[in-house]
């Protein structure tokens, strides 16, 4: 768990998922589990001021103050006058690594790419400790949820993965004339650095803003980054910014698509407010391409389905599915789900590639399946697909005739993103 010295701390090295849960013990005995971590802002890194401890059946958690912590490989040593004096009810107020960091979106301001907080990077020096980066790689993921053994195994699947955390200093709060995203400590994004990122990531970091500050950040950019922003935001976002801009600019936003573009972005309005846009476009050739590939999104969803897919029975154990799985995998279009399949091609159920990662080597998948599948029928259309994808938020959907044989599945980007669909 302790990692030596490196170059930005000259004591010990830790990441916060190993911390979590250790067992902590006040006079030899186990009072319970490291829950949270406090920090307080510093002119150079956030420092840790306390702990938070959670007790079980029903008693107070504890706030403890670092000065009276000790780490060891397998467990928090706490030094207490007594446990009630430190017994809170609430921690309003307080800045805690784990609610108001972990899986919050991040930008690193020198490759300008939004990832996902993993894992916290901390640092100890003179008997204090401080957060020196965030970790955002998949890596740091699996260790959360203590698989380490099997970060290099998911890196020769995906080998463009981030291995390095980003540096504190490279958070940055948005400006404040914007507002700042949902949560007690988003992490975020300055203004004059809009125009640098990514449409596809801007997306990423205007679904996670609330209204006005969306709308604020969208206005700010030029026509062609806001019309390419627009097509990768999803659906309910897109609907709530053009019902905001208006008709007008909508249309100038959508003039700037491609056909399959702008019918995939029409066609999560309603029909009406479609027609009124397409009334304010000029070119004419343009209009009568978006609305022929609108009118394709009552195309049947088994035309659009693969079974590219990972399959096993439901006797495989846990264990066999990783010995198997690089092989199984390669050329797959779908790889994070593995059905489970009859012997006569019946879906029995559906796991998904963490509830693997999660279950014991030695357990069937049909004791970790997911049963009663949400799933698409013959004939179901691509509308009928988009509007599953958009409650429900998988990653891909089953096609199931009568009889519950699985006919092949449809990856979201294929229904989603209709460039991909259409040529």
């Amino acid at each position: 768990m302790v990692q030596q010295n490196n170059s930005t701390c000259t004591e010990q090295a830790y990441s916060l998922s190993d911390l979590l849960g250790l067992k902590v013990v006040w006079n030899g005995k186990k009072i319970g589990k490291l829950d949270d971590m406090v920090i307080r802002e510093t002119e150079v890194l956030p420092e840790i001021t306390d702990i938070i401890v959670r007790r079980s059946f029903g008693y107070k958690s504890l706030l403890v103050p670092w000065s009276d912590v000790e780490i060891g490989e397998r467990e928090v040593a706490v030094s207490l006058e007594s446990i009630e004096s430190r017994e809170k009810d609430h921690f309003d107020g307080l800045v805690l690594l784990q609610d108001h960091i972990l899986d919050k979106k991040i930008v690193d301001l020198e490759d300008h790419e939004v990832e996902v907080v993993y894992d916290v990077r901390l640092c100890g020096r003179s008997g204090k400790l401080f957060v020196s980066g965030v970790d955002c790689s998949r890596q740091s993921f699996l260790r959360r949820i203590g698989l380490s053994r099997l970060a290099s195994f998911i890196s020769d699947l995906a080998a463009t993965l981030k291995d390095e955390p980003i540096p504190w200093k490279f958070v940055q709060p948005l400006s404040h004339e914007l507002g700042r995203f949902t949560g007690s400590l988003k992490l975020n994004i300055l203004k004059d650095k809009i125009h640098e990122i990514h449409p596809v990531d801007l997306a990423d970091i205007l679904e996670e803003m609330e209204h006005d500050q969306r709308l604020a950040i969208f206005n700010a950019l030029g026509l062609e980054k806001a019309s390419d922003t627009l097509e990768e935001i999803e659906p309910r976002v897109q609907r709530e910014i053009i019902e905001s801009i208006g008709d007008e600019m909508a249309a100038d936003l959508i003039d700037e698509m491609t056909p399959a573009q702008a019918a995939d972005v029409l066609s999560a309005l309603p029909a009406s407010d479609a027609d009124d846009i397409l009334a304010l476009m000029d070119e004419k050739d343009h209009v009568e391409k978006i609305e022929s590939l609108m009118d394709d999104h009552d195309k049947d969803i088994a035309d659009f389905a693969t079974d590219s897919i990972i399959t096993f029975p439901p006797e495989t154990k846990v264990d066999e599915v990783f010995q198997q799985f690089r092989e199984v995998a390669r050329d797959k279009d779908v790889i994070w789900y593995v059905y489970v399949l009859s012997g006569d091609n019946r879906l029995l159920g559906v796991v998904n590639y963490h509830s693997i990662l999660r279950a014991e080597p030695s357990q069937r998948l049909d004791a970790i399946m997911t049963t009663g599948v949400k799933s698409l029928a013959l004939g179901d259309t691509l509308k009928d697909a988009a509007a599953m994808f958009e409650r429900y938020g998988f990653r891909a959907i089953p096609v199931l005739d009568e009889k519950d044989v699985i006919q092949g599945v449809v990856p979201y980007r294929d229904v989603m993103k209709l460039k991909h669909t259409y040529v």
